[in-house]
Formats: C-alpha cells, sequence, structure tokens
C-alpha cells in the first residue's frame, strides 16, 4: 500500500538507497537499541535557536543564599516571547524521590507564553509546587519538576566556594545537577493544547516546548550552582568553568507513562521513524565523501570510544550489555575507517555493521548520520502529524483483508494460545490515572485496560472476516461486529502509514517495556540511558551540548555523545 508521508518536491530530487522495512525496523529489540542522533527533537530546537542567535535573559533573579526563590529567564523565538519560571525550595531528604507521584521537590518550573506578571508568578508559585491540585491557563505551556542530584551538587558547591573546580571523575559519572520527574505539556491540568502552532515554526515540531523548557532549567541550574557557591565562599568563590558546564545535562527519570505513546499515536510515530530512515536511505546513497568528512568520522569514533568508556550502569545485564558494545565498537571502528576510501563508504559501513549486534547496528545509524547534516537536517520539518487515524467506511472486507494478510504477517504467525503470550495486561492506575503494566491474572478483573494487545485483536478480526463477502463494505461488516471499529481502523491506519505499528507481542511475559522508553526517548536526544529495572531509567538530557551563551550555528550540532575523554568543539 502507499504511503502517505509527505516530503516536498525538492527533498524527492535527493538519490536514496531503499528504506529498511517496518519488518526490519520496527522490531522491540531494534526500537529498544536505538541511539539520539542529529535529527532528534534538542538537536533541531538548538539549531533553530543558534540561526534565530537566540539567548535567554534572566529578568529576575530573587534568591536568597541558599538558593532558594525563584528566576525568570526570558527567550524570543519567532519573534514571540517565552519564559521560564524556576522555583526552588528546601526539600527534607525523606520526601525527595524519582517518583512522578512525589509531593514536594527541589525545584519546579514553569514555561509560560509571553512574559509573566508579579500576579502570574505568584500564582504559579502555590500551583506549581503541587502534585495534581494545581491548576493552569493557556498561557503555561509545559510544567516541570526536579530534585537535585545531592551528592555532586553538594560537591560542585564546595569545591567553587573554595575556589577551585569540581572534579572531572564526579561530573562524568553522573552528568548533571537536577534530575527532572517529569515535563508535561499539551493541556495537561489546564494548559495550552498546543493544536495550532501555524506561527511559530520553531515550536510546531513534536516536543519542541519541553525540549525548549529542559534547555532553559539546565541554564536554571548553573545559574544556581554558581549563586550557593559566591553565597558560600564569598570572595573566594570561583564560577564553574566552561568546559564542566558543557558536560553536564538535565537528568530525566521515566517510566511506563511514556510507553503507550508509541501505540497510541501511529501516525505520528510513522512520521519519526519514516523521517530517520529516509535520512539513512540518502547518506546511504552517497558516492563518495566529501572534504573533511574522513577527519569527522575519525573524530566521531573517538568520542563514540569515549563515550562507551564512561557508560556505566548499576544493573547487571545493562552493564554487560555496554560492555560487549564496547568490545564489537573497538573492533569494529577500524573496519569502519578502512572502508571510507572506497565508493559508496556509508552504504559500506553500515552494510559491515550487520554482522554484529542490533545494538552496534543502531550506533552505526546514528553515527552514519552525524557528518551530513546538510543532506538530512530539514527532514526533521516532516516529524508532525496533521491528521489524526480515520475510519473508512467505504473500503471493502477485500481490500481490508489483503492488508492484514501484507501489513499483519507478522501477527498472524503468532501463537497465541500459549499462556505466555497472554501474562501481561497494560491497564491505568486507579489512584493516579497512569499506565501501568502487570501479570494479567491480577489486574484484569479490577482495572481498566488498554488497547494494546494489537495481535491479539488481528486474529480476532482475520478470524470475523473469514467467510465474508469480498464485496461487503467495512460498513456492513462493523454494523453486525462494532467491536472491531478500533482495530479496523487501525489495520486501515497502518495500510498508509507502516512504520507506526510495532512488531510485537506487547502483552507477552518477555516484553519489555523499557525497549519502548529507549526508542522514545531517542527521538527526544537523550543519552547515557540507565536502567533501574525493566520498567523505568533514567537519562540526560543536552550533556555535551553549547551552553546558551556559547550557542552557535559553528557548533549548535556538537553534542553527540560526548565524553571527558573526548573533549568537545
Amino acid at each position: 500500500m502507499e504511503n502517505q508521508f509527505h516530503i516536498d518536491a525538492e527533498s524527492m530530487a535527493y538519490p536514496q538507497t531503499e528504506l529498511r522495512t517496518p519488518q526490519t525496523v520496527m522490531r522491540l529489540d531494534r526500537m529498544g537499541s536505538f541511539f539520539p542522533t542529529r535529527l532528534s527533537f534538542l538537536r533541531s530546537l538548538l539549531r533553530d535557536l543558534a540561526n534565530q542567535n537566540a539567548k535567554p535573559n534572566c529578568t529576575q533573579r530573587e534568591l536568597d543564599g541558599h538558593g532558594y526563590g525563584h528566576c525568570v529567564y526570558e527567550i524570543s523565538l519567532d519573534g514571540k516571547f517565552y519564559s521560564l519560571i524556576a522555583y526552588s525550595s528546601p526539600l527534607d531528604p525523606e520526601n525527595r524521590t524519582d517518583r512522578v507521584i512525589a509531593e514536594a521537590w527541589d525545584a519546579c518550573f514553569v514555561l509560560f507564553d509571553g512574559k509573566p506578571s508579579k500576579a502570574d508568578i505568584e500564582h504559579l508559585r502555590d500551583n506549581a509546587t503541587r502534585q495534581e491540585a494545581g491548576r493552569y491557563n493557556p498561557a503555561v505551556l509545559v510544567l516541570s519538576r526536579a530534585n537535585k542530584s545531592v551528592r555532586l551538587f553538594e560537591h560542585v558547591v564546595d569545591a567553587l566556594a573554595k575556589g577551585q573546580q569540581p572534579d572531572d571523575k564526579m561530573v562524568a559519572a553522573t552528568g548533571y545537577l537536577m534530575r527532572t520527574t517529569a515535563v508535561y505539556g499539551n493541556g495537561k491540568f489546564g494548559m495550552a493544547d498546543r493544536t495550532d502552532f501555524a506561527d511559530r515554526p520553531s515550536l510546531s515540531q513534536p516536543f519542541r516546548l519541553e525540549m525548549l523548557t529542559v534547555f532553559l532549567i539546565r541554564e536554571f541550574t548553573i545559574d544556581l550552582i554558581n549563586h550557593v557557591a559566591r553565597s558560600r565562599g564569598g570572595e573566594d568563590a570561583v564560577a564553574l568553568n566552561a568546559a564542566t558546564c558543557r558536560q553536564l545535562g538535565i537528568g530525566n527519570s521515566t517510566g511506563l507513562g511514556m510507553a503507550p505513546f508509541l501505540v497510541s499515536h501511529p501516525i505520528l510515530i510513522n512520521n519519526w521513524m519514516l523521517v530517520r530512515e529516509t535520512a539513512l536511505a540518502r547518506v546511504r546513497a552517497i558516492k563518495t565523501l566529501n572534504d573533511g568528512q574522513e577527519t569527522q568520522f575519525e573524530n566521531l569514533c573517538r568520542r563514540v570510544k569515549g563515550h562507551l568508556q564512561t557508560w556505566n550502569v548499576d544493573d547487571a545485564p545493562e552493564q554487560r550489555r555496554i560492555e560487549n558494545l564496547r568490545a564489537e565498537f573497538n573492533t569494529f571502528a577500524p573496519r569502519a575507517l578502512e572502508l571510507l576510501s572506497a565508493d559508496n563508504p556509508w552504504d559500506n559501513i553500515v552494510t559491515d555493521s550487520q554482522q554484529f549486534s542490533i545494538d552496534l547496528q543502531e550506533l552505526i545509524v546514528a553515527v552514519v548520520l552525524e557528518p551530513n547534516g546538510d543532506l538530512i537536517d530539514g527532514l526533521t520539518d516532516c516529524m508532525e502529524a496533521a491528521s489524526e487515524p480515520k475510519l473508512d467506511p467505504t473500503m471493502t472486507v477485500g481490500t481490508l483483508r489483503e492488508i492484514i494478510e501484507e501489513q499483519y504477517a507478522w501477527a498472524l504467525s503468532l501463537d497465541l494460545s500459549d499462556e505466555r503470550a497472554n501474562a501481561m495486561a497494560w491497564y491505568v492506575s486507579e489512584d493516579k490515572l497512569e499506565p501501568r503494566v502487570g501479570a494479567r491474572r491480577g489486574v484484569e478483573k479490577h482495572c481498566q485496560k488498554m488497547p494494546h494487545e494489537i495481535p491479539h485483536d488481528i486474529q480476532a478480526l482475520a478470524a470475523a472476516l473469514d467467510g465474508r463477502s469480498e464485496e461487503e463494505s467495512v460498513a456492513e461488516f462493523l454494523a453486525q461486529s462494532l467491536q472491531f471499529r478500533s482495530i479496523v481502523r487501525r489495520v486501515q491506519t497502518i495500510a498508509k502509514h507502516p512504520y507506526g505499528e510495532i512488531r510485537g507481542n506487547l502483552v507477552a511475559d518477555d516484553m519489555r517495556p523499557i525497549d519502548l522508553l529507549r526508542c522514545k526517548l531517542s527521538f527526544f536526544g537523550a543519552s547515557r540511558f540507565d536502567p533501574r529495572s525493566d520498567r523505568w531509567t533514567r537519562i540526560t538530557l543536552y550533556q555535551g551540548a553549547p551552553m546558551a551563551a556559547d550557542l552557535s550555528r559553528e557548533n549548535a550540532s556538537d553534542c553527540f555523545l560526548p565524553s571527558l575523554e573526548a573533549p568537545l568543539g
């Protein structure tokens, strides 16, 4: 079936190889191996900020000697002002938790549409510091809360107060001074429902406002640490140096609440994936390197080695996976460098990587995209979705059956009679109304289940269609079998957007929600994945990116997989 992904006429002029198929790309094990690329949302935002020379300005800084109080940062994009209001408060150690359901935090943040008044700041101080009791108006675009990485924060403050810089190894081991528990947007709690940002091109792409919020939070954390150090050390204190600032990003803890997004938004996910695969196909079609690309690739290999060396996690299976990736990359990198001098260098490198693990394959995808921004960066304009899935009642049963056989052969081939294929259930928690996954026997009678049993629904639909007339319309079929309406609409949607469906059983006993989280977070631009279980992970955003004062067109994209062992810039 034809894919209705829009690419403008100019983009179509670029040669490309065949795309990797959805059957290859949309498997959980591969999606759970994705790395951030230059197409990621925070990377494309940095380029927009640099192109507009957009610099945040701290217009209010009302902090006491301990760093408690508030600050306001203003920034202009597309001729419109946005403000981050940052509130910093004392927090008792027993109340410090990464859980999204926490009741108190070290800091709360609001991204405000325009310039807030004194009354706005006071109103939001009262509401942003509540869990779900706070209420907002459409001038509020994003809400976030964060906690300090206490050990590193105190070490950095103590060092700066004494006139010293912090220990590089401690900075590298953590990578952030604050870690957000959530970054809420798009209508939650009464905030702005961003359905039409046509007049704000820099922010119309997916999750751009959330990434802008995190960018400004990072600026605040550096200001905060310098302020507290000055208050503690007086004239002896020094500011954090530029190199260390750049090595500090913003941490985040992400759990199951993010995972269902990839199931619920098939058109959007199709566009994300198709942009990524189109970019790879363009790069693989390049016949010879441009001037300087060989040196750039060598530098990238050194940076990747440094990043892998400093990427360590507590989870033993994940740590073994990282160590295997280190060993594979050390073996593969010299081979890749030799392939650069031949024709079709990027295609040869990608092809050669297929002899190694999926982790190595997807790392190489990210690496070969990196030196080719001029060719692929414009594709990020195609990552939004202007339409929602719609049912076509005029389609014939024969056509519907053909789509199922073409797009869902993987689902029809599964043996779903085994108890292990039905062991889990996705549901909405009764207390916090948030997505969860658990043993089916424990939840199916008591919770609101979520429609994530796609292979089961497909097999049921196929069975119901058996024996129906080929010429019968979908409307006639659904008039007698209305329970299939949602899955029929999904099948019709995937016919046009085949990268929107995960090729896997999300309720099998061996399903790993962490694979869904890593896939989505890679599109945000996250690095240093640190799984704490198979259901939540810590990550870092903006580590290695230039600080606002140093951001320029020349360095806006220079933050791929940073490490202290491979200096940036």
